[in-house]
């Protein structure tokens, strides 16, 4: 029986480290681009990707403020 995402993520992805679950949706992504060549990301999708990106890089490296 198929796992869904819920089970994996509670069973594998929150053990990982922060840079391993960023890694991991760095792979998702790349794949999704991939498979489906069109651009289907419009500029709002594109700006929340980047927002949610610099967030996560500023938690990860909360003592580099000056990068963000």
């Amino acid at each position: 029986m198929a796992l869904t995402a819920q089970e994996i993520f509670v069973e594998t992805i929150r053990f990982l480290s922060p840079e391993e679950q960023f890694y991991l949706s760095v792979l998702i992504l790349q794949e999704l681009s991939v498979e489906n060549q069109s651009n289907i990301w419009n500029e709002q999708d594109q700006k929340d990707l980047t927002t949610f990106s610099l967030q996560y890089a500023t938690a990860l490296y909360p003592e580099e403020k000056d990068l963000v």
